[in-house]
């Protein structure tokens, strides 16, 4: 297959990369580099078989692919909230420009949406015919209406234009090439207890997150495109729910860290629980995630640690 990877070179983008190419398809990599990194693929391009452009999806683009992975968007509040309307431009242009080229080359298209699509959700945990509970006009809503819309366009270009597409909601995912200053819990907690310094929770610590290693996140994206059976949405996530506070107790004891646990005000719209269902996966696609948390935290720390000495 010749497949496009839009947001390729960021943390999500090269993992998949990297995957598609060892399954020996040709890759190409689109990504404007706001959050993406050249690092991250670097050493994926004496690969014949990859190619790397420099692009914005909020700009068409025509290339002949029989696959596309529709990543690009910042997904951190940090990121997302820096340019707002950019964001939202990303998700709602991004998807018309790639569901746009889908229909003219035919081409499979799986847009990469989230869990913030269920906002701060009335429904524990949450499946995939569960609406939502988003604040239109918070903080966060450019992130998380904008996901909504790519959803609404992806089954509208399906109905009306019959294009073969695939939904899935990402949960929270963690790895290496996650960027250090991107604000999310487990690069925050890692970070500041390998440099020693306060560990931040934002609120009490007792709300909830699900947290899926990224290997285990690629292969929903590969079982999801490999099948023929649903378009989605599906979750994809891990089911296993930790607070803020058992992460960085966790975060803490892997890394030997004497840092201190401080607490600030949780910001504005920030969910309280998010835990996905995962039965759709598991009897559509055969999917589950196989890498516990402590394994996962352990290959992320490495990467950390590295990264912190350069």
């Amino acid at each position: 297959m010749r497949c496009l990877v839009t947001g390729g070179a960021g943390f999500l983008g090269s993992h998949l990369c990297e995957r598609l190419l060892n399954e020996g398809n040709e890759v190409i990599c689109l990504d404007n580099y706001f959050t993406g990194r050249m690092a991250n693929v670097n050493h994926l391009r004496d690969n014949r078989n990859f190619e790397l452009i420099r692009h914005d999806v909020t700009e068409p683009i025509l290339l002949e692919v029989d696959r596309i992975f529709n990543l690009a968007c910042p997904a951190s509040p940090i990121h997302y909230q820096y340019n707002p309307v950019k964001t939202i431009k990303t998700s709602v242009m991004g998807a018309i420009n790639m569901l746009g080229l889908a229909k003219r080359v035919k081409a499979r298209i799986l847009q990469a949406s989230t869990s913030e699509v269920y906002g701060d959700p009335a429904v524990h945990p949450q499946t995939e015919d569960y609406w939502g509970n988003v604040n239109p006009i918070g903080i966060r809503s450019c992130y998380d209406e904008g996901k909504r819309v790519a959803e609404t366009l992806f089954m509208d270009y399906h109905r009306q234009n019959n294009v073969d597409i695939r939904i899935v909601r990402i949960f929270n995912t963690y790895g290496p090439r996650m960027l250090p200053n991107d604000g999310r819990v487990v690069s925050n907690f890692i970070v500041q207890a390998l440099k020693g310094e306060d560990i931040t929770i934002y609120g009490d610590g007792s709300q909830t997150r699900s947290f899926c290693y990224v290997d285990d996140l690629i292969e929903g994206f590969i079982r999801m495109m490999r099948q023929d059976k649903i378009i989605g949405p599906v979750n994809i996530g891990n089911p296993g729910e930790f607070t803020m506070l058992e992460l960085a107790k966790e975060v803490l004891d892997l890394t030997g860290s004497k840092s201190k646990i401080v607490y600030q005000p949780l910001p504005g719209d920030d969910p309280k629980m998010r835990r996905p269902n995962i039965d759709l996966a598991k009897s559509a696609l055969g999917w589950e995630p196989t890498i516990p948390l402590r394994k996962g935290l352990e290959k992320t720390i490495c990467y950390f640690d590295e990264l912190l000495k350069k």
